[in-house]
């Protein structure tokens, strides 16, 4: 099962005035545990005000900087966010889970590729890690990166971006959006969004020549993008997508159980236990589950981080929504237990397939 390390924190830098990034000082028994690729992120837990607190951060570091290193912008009423730009300093303890993920695609450092990146905000942070590592590892592959912030003082890693550019001048295009300044352009000073992407297009980068395209933000810019580039022939699996919070909490099951109050037999499996408990379809496995006192791995509760998955054995579910798991790994049974509500009276779930 995956589990938490207590991990020192090596390094607070203040990125942005509303930004930090931590590191973490990573024992060398636990280096091979939390070696990673480019664009995986990790959950880190602490205690706030006596009240437990998770939250899942990407690493903005490259693996071969040998460094481990997260961005935390602070959000309103964000607990850990707050704290982390306030209060948290290096020599701290904070629990951390190892990389998970799947926001990255298998570099070759023979082959050239063309890799396009739409980010906004602080999804910034795996893209930041991905076309560093692309940059180094890929000596001949370009990459181009479109960014959008509300205005100039707000881009996190600037400084460093700018570094890449001038080091690699000729594999390396960047192009700034700011949505509350001018900069000069139309089409620049505005938010990224799918009309944005097919002016794009013809100009900076061609759709089927792009072996991948990452995109990290919010909910409405990287589906708006993605929705572009399929009706522009790019295909599905050429597109990677991260969600940094989701806008809208929309019900996607096509069909909702009619019986509230029905009760489900859920038999759990989880490193080898088997634990029985009864939940109504009203409530979602994973909740559920550690009301029956299971301690499950879990992050988001949104389902955009894939923490929670599990595959249903026998029995069978509807999702809220899944922003994290492909279509082939549905039809094979798995789902986010923290999106899944039983329609079944009884259901296996298996946390070890």
């Amino acid at each position: 099962m995956k589990q938490f390390y207590p991990l020192r924190v090596a390094d607070v830098r203040r990125e942005t005035s509303d930004c930090v990034s931590v590191a973490f000082e990573i024992p060398a028994a636990l280096k091979a545990t939390f070696a990673y690729r480019a664009g995986q992120y990790v959950t880190v837990r602490t205690q706030i005000a006596g009240s437990e607190v998770r939250r899942s951060y990407s690493l903005c570091s490259s693996p071969l900087d040998e460094e481990w290193r997260i961005a935390v912008k602070a959000v309103p009423q964000g607990l850990f966010s707050t704290f982390a730009n306030t209060e948290l300093k290096a020599g701290d303890t904070l629990e951390v889970m190892p990389p998970d993920g799947r926001f990255f695609t298998d570099l070759d450092p023979t082959q050239p590729r063309e890799y396009v990146a739409f980010a906004a905000g602080s999804g910034i942070t795996p893209v930041f890690s991905i076309l560093k590592t692309v940059l180094l590892q890929e000596p001949d592959s370009h990459f181009t990166l479109f960014y959008g912030n509300k205005g100039a003082e707000s881009v996190i890693f600037r400084e460093a971006i700018e570094g890449l550019k001038n080091q690699f001048m000729h594999r390396l295009s960047v192009h700034y959006f700011l949505s509350r300044e001018h900069t000069g352009s139309e089409l620049f000073s505005s938010r990224i969004d799918g009309e944005r992407c097919r002016r794009l297009s013809p100009v900076f980068f061609n759709p089927q020549e792009t072996d991948a395209f990452f995109l990290c933000g919010p909910e409405e810019m990287i589906l708006s993008v993605r929705e572009a580039l399929l009706d522009m022939g790019v295909p599905r699996t050429h597109i990677h997508l991260e969600l940094f919070g989701t806008a809208t909490h929309k019900t996607t099951r096509t069909t909702q159980t009619e019986d509230k109050g029905q009760m489900t037999q859920v038999s759990l499996q989880l490193d080898g236990n088997i634990t029985h408990f009864v939940m109504t379809a009203a409530d979602n496995v994973l909740d559920a589950a550690l009301r029956a006192g299971v301690d499950l791995p879990y992050a988001c509760k949104g389902g955009v981080c894939c923490t929670c998955r599990a595959k249903i054995e026998s029995g069978t579910v509807e999702m809220d929504v899944n922003y994290a798991l492909e279509p082939d790994e549905v039809a094979a049974g798995f789902v986010l237990t923290c999106q899944s509500h039983p329609t079944t009276d009884a259901l296996t779930v298996n946390f070890d397939a």
